[in-house]
Order: C-alpha cells, then structure tokens, then sequence
C-alpha cells in the first residue's frame, strides 16, 4: 500500500472523500489515503504542504495560487469545486453594527494570514469601495476563535463559508450583514511537487476515484439528508446549498488562473503574477 496524506476542512465540501474512504476504494488501489482535517483552513494547509506534513490538501483557489506565487513547492492538479464559495459576512449578534458600511475601516478576524478569511477580506473591501490599505486583522484560527474574539470585542466581523456558519447565525452568536461570492470557482486539489514527482501514478488514481464519487454524487439516495446529519445543518440549508454548488472533474482554466492573479495583484496581495504552467500540473 502506498501511503499518501492528505487534508481539508472538515465541511460539508468534502463528504466525496470520506464516502470514498469509508468505501475503501483507495485501498482497492493499493494507496492508503490518510486524511486530517484542519479547521484553521488554507493558511495552515498551505504550511503543510510547504512543510512536507501533507502530500495532497483540498484548498481555496485563491489562497494557494498566492502561496505558490510565494515559494510554495506544489502545483493545482485539479478543480475540485467549480461553483464559488458564499462568505458570509458575520458580526456579534449583540454589536451596534447593523449595515456592511458599519465595517469599514473596522478589524477583520482571520484565521490566519493568507487564508481565504484573510484574502477574501480584500476582495470585500474592493467591492464596497473601502481602501484596502486600512484593513486590520486579528489572528483567531478556527471559527470558534473567531465566536469568542467577536464576543470580547477583538474583532469586528468574520467572514466564513455562508452554511458553515449559518447554525451560528440561527443560534443568535452571529448575525450576518452579507455575503461575498468568490469570482471564481473556490476550490481546487493541491499537491506536493515532492509527491507529484515521487507518485504521479497514485496521486492520478487518486484523482480518478474521488472524479467517479462526484460526478453523481448529488444523485446518492438521501444525500440531503447525509448531509444535514453529518455536518449539523438544517435540512433546508444543506438543500439549498446543493443547489448552488457543482463539483468539478477537470483541471482548473487557465482564465481562471489569469483573472485570480489579476484580482490578487491590483490588490497588492501577490507582488508578481506566474505562467499558468508553474501553478498547475496536468497528471
């Protein structure tokens, strides 16, 4: 068997995977897939991979195309998510802000710096017409970081994927003034370039299993209701957001790629932009 590690959030995204594990359809591959969740997100995904602590990571688009760009040692081998990604915008449900305008200027938590919370963050401010240079950010790591910094008053709102954080919402601990789509599709498979070099036919069958669970797997007897059991969501949420979300068996495009990097450097995230051949391999 080989041995291959691999991470993601631990969100309603990635169910594919645990279905397959659970299956045991890698192994019947002869590849032993060792999933980790890791609810710090892309920041601390992308320091794995960086580290050699994980070999493969299910992470926003937008967050690893900038640690890339950075000096990490991995390549998008494929789309995973084609549809973009809801951030819900969300404050104390006991703070005086009532309107997005009331967050301008005011601190974002994150959990981490270059992580989706942290990137997206920008890309509010751009659409609202804020300057981006006035950002301020607080560190929380998870999103339960993020609850008790809201509540302490270290942080003014978090942004977070919209039916993650909705039973929050539900609960009265958030109350959301929005939400911010990505503009493009907001997650793809990262891998290693160590990994890719050492098992470029495992890391490919792997690609071919996890392809073959999502093609249909909208279509699995009461997957709605899997769903809504597994990751603590109102039946009506996870049904709507099985309307809004496609997954994806294809590499990622290369315009996507373009207009991510064009996005990320008007914002002055990235400070140079890469040919679409350094930030992806095709298997």
């Amino acid at each position: 068997m080989k041995e291959i590690k691999i991470v993601g959030v631990p969100e309603h995204f990635n169910l594919p995977w645990h279905l397959a594990l659970e299956e045991g359809v890698f192994a019947d591959r002869g590849i032993e897939l060792l999933w980790e969740d890791v609810p710090e997100g892309t920041g601390r995904m992308c320091e794995m991979l960086r580290n050699g602590e994980t070999d493969l990571a299910i992470i926003l688009t937008e967050g690893i195309v900038k640690d890339i760009i950075g000096g990490n040692p991995s390549s998008i081998i494929q789309e995973f998510i084609a549809s973009p990604l809801y951030w819900g915008i969300h404050v104390d449900a006991h703070s005086a802000f009532r309107e997005l305008s009331d967050l301008e200027n005011k601190t974002a938590a994150i959990s981490r710096y270059g992580s989706g919370s942290h990137l997206m963050a920008y890309i509010n401010a751009d659409n609202a017409g804020w300057d981006p240079k006035k950002l301020k950010f607080h560190v929380v790591n998870t999103i339960h970081g993020a609850v008790e910094a809201l509540a302490d008053g270290k942080a003014d709102y978090f942004m977070w994927e919209h039916f993650t954080t909705k039973p929050l919402v539900d609960e009265g601990t958030f109350r959301r003034l929005g939400d911010c789509p990505t503009p493009w599709p907001c997650f793809v498979i990262a891998a290693s370039n160590h990994i890719l070099q050492k098992e470029p036919s495992a890391v490919k069958h792997i690609l071919e299993v996890i392809n073959s669970i999502t093609l249909d797997f909208r279509d699995i007897p009461s997957i709605d209701r899997m769903l809504s059991n597994r990751y603590e969501q109102n039946l009506d949420d996870i049904r709507e957001w099985l309307g809004l979300t496609s997954w994806s068996q294809e590499q990622i495009d290369a315009d996507v790629i373009k207009n991510v990097q064009e996005q990320l450097l008007k914002l002055n995230i990235i400070e140079k932009t890469l040919p679409y051949t350094e930030l992806t391999t095709n298997l």
